[in-house]
């Protein structure tokens, strides 16, 4: 078993962390003050992301991805989660799901995305339905040859910059039925009901939309009638990994940050790094960020040799988001504690960090629902998915 990057994965890897420092961390205080960045700035960065080749780095060359592998993504994104205000967002990366088109959706949806052309918000989440499925209220009732969607959508990230939306709704209203559409933002009764402002700076917007009576045709539903839980589930485990990916990034800078500030801040006479208190912290930190790196790179290394089946796959997504997210948390706090006054400033990265790494173990799966997918593979199947080793 051999676990070591190849050349051209270091090449990648070297090649992310460079476009890091060069387009998203010389805006992150400038996203912090304005609450978002202007055209001109996301312009300049979009620019960069086409000129770098980090457009679509999920999806297949043919329709104008990157084609990376799942490992691959992982050393992308790693990177990229060390820049603060969600900068990370700015490079896109179309829904997985989108692949899964036919190839007329393909040339309207996937690929104009996949150029940067276009942009996708998934909108799954409502008022009372969020870790349970089952519970969405958004119905698309047939009629005409077509379908009429009703219904509320929370938290949809990227919303504000997106021109078509991927909605989750139960065809006619049944949760048997769950189904993906494609809807246009333009479209006759599709509207923003407000954009709520939450702890986090990120350079996108989350709104809640309204749905009234938006009328889609049968050449809107992605996949198939019934078929939505399957693609909604395989977006959550991509999600999951690269959220995985940034919070290690994420980590890995605020280690770097707090050892820089404790090897020169001096307390009675040396370096706070040299007593116990601190330094204790700061080895607490390598640890953890050493431990949740090496089941990240397993997982998505695994991955991209095809090694998992899909079951194992999506239990292991859950444990890699909720060490990972968890990890990033206790880090983060700690990065703030070695800093003292200094890491409680908003301009000092790793108070933005420390903020922006909190909603990690909510969306896409709060860690609860992590647990309970682990459970739920532990009981059904046993131990084999966590304990196993590839061969």
């Amino acid at each position: 078993m051999d676990l070591r990057l190849t050349e051209e994965d270091r090449v990648l890897q070297e090649r992310a962390r460079e476009f890091t420092r060069r387009h998203l961390f010389p805006y992150e205080l400038e996203c912090e003050r304005d609450d978002g960045l202007a055209p001109d700035r996301l312009a300049e960065i979009r620019s960069a992301v086409v000129e770098w080749r980090f457009n679509a780095i999920n999806h297949a060359p043919e329709d104008g991805g990157q084609g990376h592998d799942l490992l691959q993504q992982t050393l992308i994104e790693e990177e990229w989660g060390q820049a603060t205000g969600a900068l990370w967002d700015v490079p896109w990366r179309p829904s997985i799901p989108l692949r899964e088109g036919t190839e007329a959706q393909k040339d309207e949806y996937l690929r104009p995305a996949c150029r940067g052309e276009r942009r996708d918000a998934y909108a799954i989440t409502e008022e009372e339905a969020g870790s349970d499925p089952s519970r969405i209220r958004t119905a698309a009732m047939r009629k005409d040859g077509g379908f009429v969607i009703t219904g509320e959508k929370w938290h949809v990230t990227t919303g504000d910059v997106a021109d078509f939306l991927l909605v989750h709704a139960h065809v006619d209203g049944d949760p048997a039925k769950p189904t993906v559409f494609f809807v246009e933002k333009d479209l006759p009764g599709v509207g923003v009901v407000r954009t709520p402002k939450y702890t986090h700076r990120f350079v996108f917007e989350h709104p809640i939309f309204a749905l009234d009576d938006v009328r889609v045709g049968e050449d809107k539903v992605l996949g198939e009638v019934g078929g939505g839980n399957d693609l909604t589930r395989e977006w959550f485990v991509e999600e999951r990994l690269m959220i995985a990916a940034r919070t290690v990034g994420a980590s890995i800078r605020a280690l770097d940050l707090s050892l820089a500030f404790a090897r020169e801040r001096q307390a009675f006479g040396k370096p706070i790094a040299q007593h116990q208190g601190v330094g204790f912290m700061l080895a607490d930190m390598a640890a953890e960020i050493a431990s949740e790196k090496s089941l990240l790179y397993r997982v998505c290394w695994e991955a991209a040799r095809g090694s998992l089946s899909r079951s194992d796959l999506h239990a292991l997504a859950a444990a890699v988001k909720l060490v990972c997210s968890e990890t990033a948390g206790r880090v983060l706090d700690r990065a703030v504690q070695v800093h003292g006054g200094r890491g409680y400033m908003r301009e000092n990265p790793v108070e933005r960090l420390w903020r922006e790494v909190r909603v990690d173990r909510i969306w896409e799966g709060t860690s609860e629902i992590q647990r309970a997918i682990l459970l739920n593979e532990l009981t059904k199947r046993g131990l084999q998915a966590f304990v196993g080793w590839p061969t």
